[in-house]
């Protein structure tokens, strides 16, 4: 093996893995294809471009994600203390300014003196270690059917869709009201929430869906994450989905009539001026022509102006539990890692938490340390064994979420379960720390 680690990816698994061995003082050569190549998501060549909401997801540590969050920053993690900086005002979610959070990570992990930044595409998986693929869900083609042969098993595909954008002022605020759900009205809101009444709902949702979509390619099976379903997709499974969904009304109240609303569409800030708002839950793979024709139906939005309308592209994954050892390098490859949604993770910080997974068992391999992961009631630990060690037959990405940690002992009250695999989790992982000389 070199002494140099390749790391093929600059996203968030990526930047994580090498932000990890470099800080390790081991050398690491970091690949990543943008400029020279792009997809069809990203629209920078910073490091960690966020690509679909700008959204961390909950922050408080009784939800699974906000454990990981935690588990994450005790562990050093890049992302973690980068959207730290850079975070807006979004309720209970840790949201951040995406460009601000991009250029952060960017100039931090190159300040490090170990970390080689080269703008190469790489088309085949690295015949030797150490390397972490962390490709990402848009991994290239080249790249991809290497790794299909390679696994024996060909990737899996599903569709991943991006909510749109619209600019803050060309919203009409005389028929759109500031609140989070349940909150006092007093408080500082952190929604801008357009409500629609049964006629205007009823009309929406026929155009959603009349509106035309962007077709699947022949070569590709139209797959769908539950978790980030596009909004036609919803409504086609009946009106009921969305008004339970991403359109519920339940805990707001528009002042304008002192009721609840029929159906209503939250916006969230983009950025911390809250010039643009994001369509919160309008992932969608209409045509552009469509989403401008169907979400100007909303009351608030019929001016719209659109700074970047959805889209959709294809997410590729590996069959961890089938090709990938439990420190997550390749069975067929064992000097190469995979990081990263490629191995079936969902979700930004997931994505990073496995690239700090990656990079953390490397530094174990290479350093003589004997493989030592974390617990599985942590929540890093309950997301490795879901992506190596998950039942292999249906395998699907998946967010973190306590269904994956191991169960609780004995019968808990429903609301006070969070706290409970939190209390459970934060001395196990730091047993963990100390055994493994974090």
């Amino acid at each position: 093996m070199s002494d140099q680690v390749v790391v093929i990816g600059g996203g968030l698994a990526g930047v994580e893995a090498a932000w990890r061995l470099a800080r390790a003082g081991l050398a690491v050569r970091l690949v990543e294809m943008r400029p020279l190549r792009t997809t069809p998501a990203h629209q920078t060549d910073r490091l960690a471009e966020l690509v679909c909401s700008n959204s961390l997801r909950a922050e408080a540590p009784t939800s699974a994600v906000g454990l990981l969050k935690e588990e994450m920053s005790r562990l050093d993690s890049l992302v973690m203390a980068a959207a730290l900086e850079t975070r807006i005002q979004a309720g209970r979610a840790l949201a951040v300014n995406r460009e601000a959070f991009s250029q952060q990570v960017t100039e931090r992990l190159l300040a490090l003196d170990k970390v080689e930044l080269v703008r190469t595409e790489v088309e085949s998986v690295p015949a030797e270690g150490p390397a972490v693929l962390a490709s990402g869900p848009l991994t290239s083609e080249p790249l991809a059917a290497d790794l299909a042969g390679l696994t024996g098993l060909g990737n899996l595909h599903f569709y991943d869709a991006i909510a749109p954008i619209v600019e803050a002022d060309s919203v009409d605020l005389s028929r759109a009201f500031w609140a989070s759900r349940y909150a006092d009205p007093a408080q500082e809101a952190d929604y801008l929430n357009c409500p629609l009444d049964r006629e205007e709902w009823a009309a929406f949702y026929r155009a959603l869906l009349a509106g035309d979509k962007v077709p699947a390619r022949e070569f590709e099976e139209a797959r769908y994450f539950e978790g980030c379903l596009p909004i036609e997709v919803m409504a086609e499974r009946g009106e009921q989905t969305l008004l339970f969904g991403p359109m519920k009304p339940v805990g707001l109240v528009d002042p304008r009539t002192g009721q609840r609303p029929f159906a209503v569409v939250q916006l969230r800030k983009e950025d911390q001026a809250g010039r643009y708002l994001n369509l919160v839950g309008f992932q969608t793979r209409l045509t552009h022509p469509a989403q401008k024709q169907v979400f100007r139906l909303i009351p608030a939005l019929e001016g719209a102006v659109f700074a970047r309308l959805g889209s959709v592209h294809r997410n590729t994954f590996v069959c961890g539990p089938e090709v990938l050892n439990p420190d997550l390098s390749l069975k067929a490859r064992p000097g190469v890692w995979l990081a990263g949604q490629i191995t079936g993770v969902e979700g930004y910080v997931e994505s990073a938490a496995c690239g700090l997974l990656a990079g953390e068992f490397v530094r174990q391999n290479l350093t003589g340390r004997p493989f030592a992961p974390p617990p599985a009631e942590t929540a890093l630990g309950a997301l490795l064994r879901h992506a190596t060690a998950a039942p292999a037959k249906g395998f699907q990405p998946s967010n973190v979420h306590f269904g994956l940690f191991p169960p609780l002992q004995g019968r808990v009250p429903k609301k006070l379960r969070g706290q409970a695999y939190l209390e459970r989790a934060r001395p196990v992982l730091a047993a963990w720390l100390a055994e493994a000389g974090l």
